[in-house]
């Protein structure tokens, strides 16, 4: 488990209107420099906007959580929280209230702009570049002031903000199952 320092303070992150960032860090490629570029960047933030609430769901490798400990300390807490990895489902809820997510994930570069919700990547390329030329995902790789710039004009600029959050999903927008339903009723009842 997380020391009760990282933990104890969780209450309801992003509640009462607090804008909420949701991050997700674990590519073994972002070991070493890059994860400490990482979180220096997200302590950073986490200070420069103290009404936000930041949320990690941490990854159990130790290679992930050891630097959080280094970097955060006993700043936990504050508006800064780690918890234990989720289930999908409840990730899933969690990045619908977040505001926008910070990640390395390849899944969450799909998932996230069906919900409206910009994502930063934290790696250098992506697999995802459908993503890149709509506009709902940018890269930010491990640069720390790229991060750190790039999230805060998300947070701050409601024009860049809205860009992101309503391109055009190039994954769809989450009606093809009613578009069967309807599909097949027709052929069924022609």
């Amino acid at each position: 488990g997380l020391p009760k320092n990282m933990t104890e303070n969780i209450v309801s992150p992003g509640q009462d209107g607090r804008k909420l960032v949701l991050i997700t860090g674990h590519r073994r490629e972002n070991f070493g420099e890059g994860f400490q570029n990482i979180c220096n960047a997200i302590k950073t933030l986490t200070e420069r906007f103290p009404n936000v609430d930041f949320i990690y769901p941490m990854h159990l490798n130790p290679r992930v959580r050891e630097p959080i400990r280094q970097v955060f300390g006993e700043a936990a807490g504050q508006n800064i929280f780690f918890i234990e990895p989720l289930e999908y489902l409840p990730f899933v809820y969690l990045m619908n209230r977040s505001t926008m997510v910070l990640t390395d994930s390849g899944g969450i570069q799909e998932e996230a702009p069906g919900l409206g919700k910009p994502v930063l990547v934290m790696r250098d390329t992506t697999e995802r570049p459908e993503a890149l030329e709509a506009g709902t995902v940018k890269l930010v790789g491990t640069d720390y002031h790229l991060i750190v710039s790039e999230t805060s004009r998300l947070l701050e600029d409601g024009d860049y903000y809205d860009a992101m959050a309503r391109a055009t999903n190039p994954y769809g927008d989450g009606k093809a199952s009613s578009r069967i339903v309807e599909f097949l009723w027709r052929k069924t009842t022609a």
